[in-house]
């Protein structure tokens, strides 16, 4: 029978070796998981990936030298084993039982007295390595050390706040069809079956969920009523200010939430879809399907222009590639696999796709430009060296009682039972002609 502990190892280590992405992996091990543990499953590999500063800072004062990355399911194995000490609500003796008994599944029991080891001293010492680590910046706050720089020097004053959020599970947010129902009725709905749930401050077709759920067990979910996006997210559909028959471009559109929320106010769009890989075009489909709605979907690259048939939109949406620092609860692997020096090398693709996005909008046209981070550099910076560029670009100042105005856009910060990080400027395209 499969061991819950050696699937959550295994699922990790190619991650460790910065082999794919949590939620991609996560895919195929649930499909080998018993319906019974996949919950666990989830918990230990999400859980694992939220605490890892912290659970690598405590690995390294229990192992004499450092694996190889042949065994880094051997680590995954030893932070699940730790994770379940701290944080979850199974009794040690079977936690450290079921861990060490992983390495025979793992086909390395020359293992087991090495991992029985380290988790029995952690078991006796955790109280005495706590302390020893608790001036050290990346476990007392749970973030690479490098991260935690970064935030304090762009939000001095929310730095904090910032980072405490980051470690906190999301909540399920909803989006209601105001095609299909208004969100009056569908809190009704939710509420007569059971599913506890408020109206969002900003958005207004947004709820939260008290607790998640199965997509499945959500009202017409299957009938288009309502689908899964943050509050953040579902603000960009507003500031398009879409009217009947404008040519939209959704540029980097999967998996197409914000297209989707487009066409639902506005279902007459001609509306086109850019997503450069094939593989998440399938999301897009299964969401336009679902909710009854028509976009074109092209397969391309937003930074160039060999898929454009030259005639000009009304509305842009730039949802650009980024850090993803905003959504980090959400995507805690975010924490492993996001490096500093990533940054320079995301903001110039951003910057390629907003000019290129640029050549495409109509004189007198609307671009939205977003991310999910919440760096600067990504964000108003990279708006103010893109202004620097182009003469027809006039920014528009967002009037609204979210986030927090900047000198360029509204900044979203990650917040407590509502919505994540996010980044919003919109540019209007003057006609010099």
């Amino acid at each position: 029978m499969q061991n819950v502990r050696t699937l959550a190892a295994r699922t990790l280590a190619p991650l460790l070796r910065h082999q794919g992405s949590l939620k991609t992996l996560m895919i195929d091990a649930l499909k080998e998981c018993p319906e019974r543990d996949q919950g666990l499953l989830q918990a230990l590999c999400y859980g694992v990936m939220r605490y890892h500063p912290q659970l690598s800072r405590i690995s390294r004062k229990l192992l004499k030298k450092p694996f190889e990355p042949r065994d880094y399911d051997l680590l995954a194995l030893i932070w699940v084993g730790i994770y379940q000490l701290d944080h979850l609500r199974i009794p040690e003796h079977a936690a450290i039982a079921e861990t060490v008994g992983g390495t025979d599944t793992l086909a390395k029991p020359w293992a087991k007295g090495l991992l029985n080891a380290i988790l029995r001293r952690y078991q006796r010492e955790n109280e005495l390595i706590k302390a020893e680590l608790a001036d050290d910046l990346s476990y007392r706050y749970n973030h690479p050390e490098w991260f935690i720089k970064k935030i304090q020097h762009s939000w001095p004053d929310q730095w904090e706040d910032v980072l405490a959020q980051n470690n906190r599970t999301a909540p399920m947010t909803l989006r209601t069809n105001p095609r299909l129902t208004s969100r009056d009725d569908y809190l009704t709905m939710l509420n007569d079956d059971g599913l506890h749930a408020r109206a969002c401050l900003y958005s207004e077709q947004g709820i939260e969920l008290e607790h998640p759920c199965a997509v499945d067990d959500l009202p017409g979910f299957r009938d288009g009523e309502v689908s899964v996006q943050d509050e953040a997210a579902q603000l960009s559909a507003a500031l398009l200010d879409l009217q009947s028959g404008q040519r939209l471009l959704d540029a980097c559109a999967a998996p197409g939430g914000k297209l989707c929320h487009a066409l639902e106010l506005q279902p007459d769009l001609n509306a086109t879809a850019i997503e450069l890989e094939q593989s998440r075009t399938p999301r897009i489909y299964d969401n336009l399907a679902r909710l009854e709605l028509k976009a074109e979907v092209i397969v391309g690259d937003a930074a160039i222009q060999n898929w454009w048939d030259g005639e000009q939109f009304d509305r842009i949406l730039v949802d650009a590639p980024c850090s993803a620092t905003g959504v980090i609860r959400r995507n805690p692997d975010i924490k492993y696999l996001r490096k500093s020096d990533d940054i320079i090398n995301i903001s110039n693709l951003q910057l390629n796709i907003l000019s290129n996005c640029w050549q495409m909008l109509k004189p007198g046209g609307r671009l939205v430009y977003a991310t999910c981070s919440i760096f600067p550099q990504e964000n108003e910076r990279l708006v103010a060296r893109f202004l620097k560029q182009v003469d027809d670009a006039i920014h528009q100042p967002i009037a609204a009682d979210w986030g927090e105005e900047r000198p360029l856009g509204r900044q979203l910060l990650p917040q407590a039972d509502s919505h994540d990080g996010f980044y919003y400027a919109v540019l209007v395209k003057a006609d010099l002609k």
